[in-house]
């Protein structure tokens, strides 16, 4: 990390300077997936957007390599989830905000009193605020918003794919909102990997249960295993789930840990949570991600 630091300063010293690509457009790097995406739909052809982290990569263990120094330091913009998501990138991200460059947290621009409070993050809060479509949009306007004061030229053309991009956002909400009222309030139990699902659960009304913490740098233990196998047995829950950036031997072990007990539990499918599916396909878009999720959810467990 220390030679990281070192590239960065030097880095910052022969670049303190604006960096728009010749071609005109902003150079934008983002982290995580999700935010990629909410970027690219809102800047279009006007900007250039670099993501460092792609499908199946998981945010909490990722590390910054000298790549990723120099995208940083030639970025005009830099948006990230914060809320200590990015746990690896943060000393990066807190040794920039010393320079000219600022990376930009869209989760500090949501109301912390909304927030899902958690004892496993520097923040005290669950960072994964996407699985909320609300918190998405805000993370919508606040990116319009940025992109509109660092280019005001193509003001209008931000506001208007910012306006289309919010209009999908409510159309998902609504899908989701009847996909998710066909499963019967008692079957709306999701356990899953690592806790990436409780704002999810908390705006669609389900419980939700994960083998591992909020982060997966925290390891499932035995007890966990033997806990929540007991928990599935007691509800009678039908089927658990994997996801995309977690290896899936834990919920492996939870399953022949229940089914050795006697009750058939499923792996009802593999969920994108920390991650989107791979570029260019359908779950490689935020709203494509979030509707697959649902229906992998809802089928699952009817």
């Amino acid at each position: 990390m220390k030679h990281i630091f070192l590239i960065l300063c030097l880095a910052v010293v022969v670049s303190c300077k604006d960096n728009k690509a010749s071609n005109g457009k902003l150079n934008i790097v983002t982290t995580t997936t999700m935010i990629t995406d909410l970027v690219e739909n809102i800047g279009g052809e006007h900007i250039n957007v670099q993501g460092l982290m792609g499908s199946g990569v998981d945010p909490h263990l990722y590390k910054a390599s000298e790549g990723d120094v120099t995208k940083l330091v030639n970025a005009d913009i830099i948006f990230y989830n914060g809320l200590h998501l990015e746990g690896k990138l943060v000393e990066v991200f807190d040794k920039m905000g010393t320079s000219a460059k600022t990376p930009i947290s869209l989760g500090e621009s949501l109301d912390k009193s909304t927030l899902i409070g958690s004892d496993y993050f520097a923040s005290n809060y669950d960072p994964h605020v996407w699985f909320n479509i609300a918190y998405f949009k805000q993370f919508a306007q606040k990116v319009t918003a940025v992109l509109v004061d660092k280019d005001p030229e193509h003001a209008d053309a931000y506001r208007s794919n910012a306006a289309s991009y919010l209009e999908k956002l409510d159309g998902l909400e609504t899908d989701v909102k009847a996909i998710i009222a066909t499963l019967p309030k008692e079957k709306r139990i999701l356990v899953t990997a690592h806790d990436a699902f409780n704002y999810f659960g908390k705006a669609y009304d389900f419980e939700v249960v994960g083998l591992q913490g909020l982060s997966t740098a925290t390891e499932a233990g035995v007890q966990d295993v033997q806990n929540i196998s007991a928990f599935i047995i007691e509800k009678q829950i039908k089927a658990i789930f994997v996801e995309s950036s977690v290896p899936k031997r834990t919920i492996e072990a939870l399953q022949a840990a229940v089914n050795s007990k006697g009750h058939d539990v499923e792996i009802g499918g593999t969920l994108y949570s920390d991650a989107l599916g791979n570029a260019g396909t359908v779950e490689g878009t935020y709203i494509g991600m979030f509707r697959y999720n649902v229906n992998t959810i809802v089928n699952a467990l009817k």
